[in-house]
Parts: structure tokens; sequence; C-alpha cells
């Protein structure tokens, strides 16, 4: 692994006032209620250019937090999924429809949660699966959409995840997503804000380093929907990207946005060959 430069002023700064400043990923490996078998490490992706390994954010965290998401007994993050399997079976709008009444059980979506967002092509465009979602409610069963980030949309999220989970990621960025993917990629590395900070900053060039009471991972997104034990409640990838570029005192996209669908296409393919993990875990 190449060395990774530890001066980047601010969190350099909150690595030296809150603790060790440097932590490798721990070599612990992680199996979900005894039987699912999570890829947590794997060569990067050929379109990486400056990381030779890829880790799980699983891989950073305390020996308790990783417990937690070994048994789902433990995981709060499988209450959403609770609340979504529910959901599911629901009828709701003007077709008298529910999720089920398509799609059968929530298993039939195993590997969904892989491969998205993918390029949709009678839309023409890259979609993510908050949109499939809610296109499903829209017109199949004609009834309301949901918030993007909100709840009933998170936790279903979760349960699309869920079924999924062990499966490697394997999102596709070639072809007409090409142009999303390269979007996504300069948004990557271009500093915002007036830290003037880039996601390639914190989670390229500093993973492993103390930020607050935290170690900064390498922001990969295969464990989202994520249970954030901060915020005690699942959150999901655009939140996520929200509350990061808040961080750097820049004016932010919003959830949906066509600059987050081209930044979620292009750090979901940061973790092609890690596992579908979510609902994960993290601090």
């Amino acid at each position: 692994m190449q060395l990774k430069a530890k001066t980047i002023g601010l969190v350099t700064t909150l690595s030296i006032a809150c603790g060790p400043v440097w932590a490798d990923p721990d070599t612990d490996q992680l199996t979900i209620n005894g039987d699912i078998t999570i890829i947590t490490e794997a060569a990067a992706p050929s379109h990486m250019e400056y990381i030779d390994t890829i880790y799980s954010g699983w891989r950073f965290r305390s020996d308790e937090t990783q417990a937690v998401q070994m048994d789902d007994f433990d995981n709060p993050g499988m209450l959403g999924v609770e609340n979504a399997l529910a959901a599911w079976d629901t009828e709701e709008g003007s077709e008298g429809k529910s999720c089920a009444s398509c799609h059968g059980a929530a298993e039939s979506l195993a590997g969904i949660r892989a491969v998205y967002p993918k390029w949709n092509e009678a839309k023409g465009m890259v979609t993510t699966l908050e949109m499939e979602v809610n296109n499903c409610r829209e017109t199949r069963m004609g009834a309301e959409k949901w918030k993007y980030t909100g709840g009933d949309m998170t936790d279903m999220v979760a349960l699309i995840s869920s079924v999924s989970r062990g499966m490697p990621v394997n999102v596709a960025i070639d072809g007409p997503a090409q142009s999303t993917w390269e979007a996504g990629k300069e948004l990557y590395y271009t500093r915002t804000g007036q830290l003037e900070l880039s996601c390639a900053n914190c989670h390229e060039d500093s993973y492993g380093l103390m930020i607050r009471a935290d170690h900064l991972s390498q922001g990969q997104i295969n464990g989202f929907p994520t249970y954030r034990l901060k915020n005690t409640k699942l959150n999901s990838v655009h939140a996520r990207f929200k509350g990061c570029v808040r961080d750097t005192r820049a004016e932010t996209f919003a959830p949906g946005s066509p600059e987050f669908i081209a930044l979620e296409l292009y750090v979901a393919s940061r973790g092609n060959g890690l596992s579908v993990e979510g609902p994960s875990v993290r601090n």
C-alpha cells in the first residue's frame, strides 16, 4: 500500500488532538449470523489510480462496534428492515398493490443492491434504488412518492440490501453510464468549501487517521444504509454525502440531485469486489 499524505491541515490537527494519529484497518473477518461471509478486503478496481487495496468501513471500527453488526439480533439497523417487510406486504395507492404483488418475496430482489446505481435504458439515465422504489410506487401502485432520504425509503433500501448481503458489489461504469461516472469522479476529487477539502482528501489520502474521536475509513458505501451510533438511526448514502459536503463548509447538493447520483455511481464503483453488507453499523 502506498504511503498516504498525513498533512491536510484540519484532519491532522484533529488527529493530534484526539489520540493516535494512525491506525491501519484491522485484520478481523466479518461473518453475519455465523453464515453470511462478508468480503471486507479486496484488490482495488482497475480504475482506481492511487489505492491498491480496498477495505470495508467495518474494518476501521472498534471491536465493540464490529460485534453489533455480526448478529442481526444485535444490529439495530434490522429494525428498519422489519419495518420495510411490513411495508412490502401493504397494499397502497389507486392500484391497490403492494411490493409483493409484483415481486413476491423480498428475497426475489437478491443481487439488485450489488449492481446499483445502474443505467436505466428506458429513462436514458443512471438511476438509484431510491429512484426505482419511487418509480414503482408512482407508476405501478399509484401511491405517493417517499421522501428520498426519509425513514420509509431508507428502511426499504435496507431491506433490499439485506437480501444481497455477501454478494460482491459489481457496479457497471462503462457504456452509457460512463459520462455520469466521470462526472462523479470529478466531484470526488474537487476541493470544496471554506476548508477546501475533497472526498479524496479524507477517504483516499488520509484513511486511518483520527478525526475527532473516530478513524477515517475509505468512505466505501457497500454497507449502506448504515445505522450510525452517532445519530441512532439508519442513514442513506445521499444523507451521508450531504453531511460530508456540509462539513467542508460548502453549499451542498440536494439528495437525489444529478450531482449526488453521479457521485454515488463513482463511489459505489470504488467498492467493486467488496460484499454488500447493509444495513451495517458504524460510529
